[in-house]
């Protein structure tokens, strides 16, 4: 089995070592880092599939580090950890790009079921068939560089907001059920993959807001429609 490499930052060592041994004995490779302000420098050292931040870290919170993360590598999935779990906090986090939230003291077998579940996704997900392109009014989405080109500008999407733009595409002028896109996208259903889902998709509407007659809307207790005007298109 192909070990995975995993890219944590903890400053408690107590914690840190307990969680880093847990994972190499579950065939892990961890690079543990204990001061948030060398994190970024470290991470561009090496090449990791997934990374676990502690949220509250002295000198630089965990939101800094995903941030510069995903900047350098938009694709790589990020769990946090947390002590508490406030709705600030996790819409920020989420913002960042977050895959989830785990709040401490936690169970450490959950801890490795959603790391084996969000590495399996993207798998799945890199090994998707990719179509080349989107009409969506006059502008054009390409998936497979998750770009959007409006007229003169280019958007690049993170792969969660390509995944439900395609899905919302796949479905124009139809219902998105809520529960599709996050199982397609996210690969489960729950509290905060739900309001993580929120957060993409008003990123969507923000990248859209000038294309003439098309809109994302809330269907209420069913999902979302990319709704496309067809005589503009």
């Amino acid at each position: 089995m192909e070990t995975k490499r995993v890219f944590m930052v903890e400053d408690d060592r107590n914690f840190g070592t307990v969680m880093k041994a847990y994972l190499e004995i579950n065939k892990f490779n961890v690079t543990w880092v204990k001061d948030g302000l060398l994190a970024f420098k470290r991470f561009k050292e090496s090449q990791f599939d997934i990374c676990i931040l502690d949220v509250m870290l002295p000198n630089i919170d965990g939101f800094t580090i995903a941030r510069e993360i995903k900047e350098s590598t938009p694709d790589i999935p990020i769990i946090f950890l947390t002590a508490k779990v406030m709705k600030e906090d996790m819409l920020e986090g989420f913002s960042t790009g977050a895959d989830d939230y785990i709040t401490k003291p936690f169970d450490s077998e959950i801890l490795i079921c959603k790391l084996n579940a969000i590495l399996n996704r993207n798998k799945r997900q890199q090994a998707i068939e990719i179509q080349t392109e989107y009409s969506i009014g006059q502008a054009v989405f390409n998936q497979e560089f998750r770009t959007i080109h409006i007229k003169e500008e280019e958007h690049k999407l993170s792969p969660k907001e390509a995944g439900l733009l395609v899905l919302l595409c796949q479905n124009k002028n139809k219902v998105l059920p809520r529960d599709k896109a996050l199982k397609e996208v996210w690969g489960e259903t729950g509290y905060f993959t739900t309001r993580s889902m929120d957060v993409y998709i008003t990123k969507l509407r923000k990248y859209l807001r000038d294309v003439e007659g098309v809109e994302i809307i809330n269907i209420h207790g069913s999902g979302y429609q990319l709704r496309i005007d067809e005589e503009i298109e």
